[in-house]
């Protein structure tokens, strides 16, 4: 599937995302995010990636709309979030429809996780490409662990860092959680740094961690 997505980058990194839409479209400089990008998709769609690293160049976006994405961005790999509560935490608690809007906007999908945003009534609500890969990416992040850990060096790694392929698979172990992997003993990656975020973010976590 990697191979129908196209980007569009400048030399900053990856300004857009599209599925089935044609060729790329690279600025001078952009042409490295944009092969980073598809291979850490493609990983990502593998099973082989819990989280991105390829920059993104989304400064030009208006400021509701940008506070409303870097709200999305803080959703880890395997969690979900409601429309209401992002409009919460942004301080506009009346402005899930508009939080809605922002992100049927995204102009990165899957980069930027708007698929991890959903009604409050936990059905899936609107995404750009379309509902069944909605329902595809959210299973995926369900059946994936998101970190592994190496029972050598107590290190807890999200899934596709550097260090973590290099973990022997006799030494190798999953954490649904950055949350899980702490009360486990093992510390974040300095590199990839799976740290559960303060706030709600972090408290969601721990309680799915412990139901």
């Amino acid at each position: 599937m990697a191979e129908r997505f196209s980007f569009e980058a400048t030399a900053r990194g990856v300004r857009r995302v599209r599925f089935d839409a044609g060729a790329d479209v690279v600025a001078r400089g952009g042409r490295r995010h944009v092969e980073r990008a598809r291979r850490e998709l493609a990983e990502y769609l593998r099973g082989e990636r819990s989280y991105f690293s390829v920059p993104l160049d989304l400064g030009e976006l208006p400021p509701f709309q940008a506070t409303v994405l870097a709200q999305a961005r803080r959703i880890r790999f395997g969690d979900v979030d409601s429309y209401a509560a992002i409009a919460r935490r942004i301080g506009h608690p009346h402005a899930a429809r508009a939080v809605g809007n922002a992100l049927g906007a995204n102009p990165a999908p899957i980069l930027v996780p708007c698929h991890r945003v959903v009604r409050s009534d936990g059905t899936w609500g609107h995404f750009a490409f379309g509902g069944a890969m909605k329902t595809a990416l959210l299973a995926l992040e369900r059946a994936t662990p998101a970190l592994v850990g190496s029972t050598t060096t107590r290190i807890a790694c999200w899934r596709g860092c550097p260090h973590e392929r290099r973990i022997r698979g006799d030494r190798r172990v999953t954490f649904r959680s950055s949350a899980d992997a702490r009360r486990a003993g093992y510390r974040p990656c300095r590199v990839c740094c799976p740290d559960p975020l303060s706030g709600p973010q972090q408290r969601r976590a721990d309680d799915r961690s412990r139901t």
